[in-house]
């Protein structure tokens, strides 16, 4: 038993997503979450800039007790997610290969698209990761720059029409590939689900990067014997880089709750220096 928390991840509060499924799987654990605000989206950054903010995101968990580190963020995770040693001796996973190894479970027809960043379709990931399983498979991916500041400024009804135009556009070619299942490569890209099955129809699969990240790391808490043994239920505390009250008023959408826990505001590369 291993009562220390899941420290996640992300540019933003779409990784919020993946606490999220978190919460649902294992009510009992303790998270702590740091969403990058001041610095979203990382999408769109350099790869030398990634690398150096996800350092710092690590740092910064470092001065906390975790068991597990999680990257809640497909940029992170196509970037650094293949280095072993990221975190030192703690366990660490980012969205990418979970995600992954679903959807090459589940492909009926072999073909699998991926939306995400440009940062992470420019690393070519995805594909790698599929093609490293079932190497027959065609992936068919392209990025999204719009979607994560589309979501983080709040447009994610589903009859919103900036957002149905945004997802139309990125996904018109994709989906005239003919793909049956569909990587949300984004943990943001969630909030967008109903908006995005409408568009790609009944017959094509969506996966949730972030909620395979959080099955991941309950199979390897349970594998590990790392759970908690806790029968309360866990709570959830909450760091970001820029305005508390934005977060908390945003949070609940990627939740699906109003936001419980404690949040704090922090200078992450004041810290991560320290």
């Amino acid at each position: 038993m291993n009562n220390a928390s899941i420290g996640v991840f992300d540019s933003g509060l779409g990784g919020l997503t993946c606490v999220k499924e978190l919460n649902s799987l294992m009510p009992n654990e303790n998270i702590i979450y740091f969403g990058d605000t001041a610095r979203v989206p990382y999408g769109t950054r350099s790869r030398e800039t990634i690398k150096k903010y996800a350092g710092q995101d690590i740092a910064f968990f470092r001065q906390h007790d975790v068991k597990m580190i999680v990257a809640a963020c497909a940029t992170v995770s196509s970037v650094v997610g293949t280095d072993k040693n990221i975190t030192g001796d703690i366990p660490f996973t980012g969205v990418l290969l979970p995600a992954a190894q679903t959807a090459c479970s589940i492909t009926r027809n072999g073909k699998i698209g991926v939306i995400a960043t440009p940062a992470t379709i420019k690393t070519g990931a995805y594909g790698k990761a599929i093609r490293n399983i079932r190497p027959e498979i065609s992936v068919i991916g392209n990025s999204c720059p719009l979607l994560v500041p589309i979501v983080e400024n709040g447009f994610t009804d589903k009859d919103n029409q900036i957002a149905r135009l945004a997802v139309e556009h990125y996904l018109k070619p994709i989906k005239k590939e003919g793909v049956d299942t569909l990587i949300l490569g984004c943990t943001h890209y969630p909030v967008l689900y109903d908006i995005i099955a409408g568009y790609m129809g009944e017959n094509v699969r969506l996966v949730s990067s972030g909620a395979e990240a959080a099955k991941f790391v309950f199979s390897y808490l349970t594998r590990n014997e790392m759970l908690t043994e806790r029968t309360k239920p866990g709570a959830d505390t909450f760091y970001v880089s820029d305005s508390i009250q934005m977060f908390n008023e945003n949070a609940g959408v990627y939740l699906g709750k109003n936001i419980k826990g404690d949040t704090f505001e922090i200078d992450i590369e004041k810290l991560a220096a320290e």
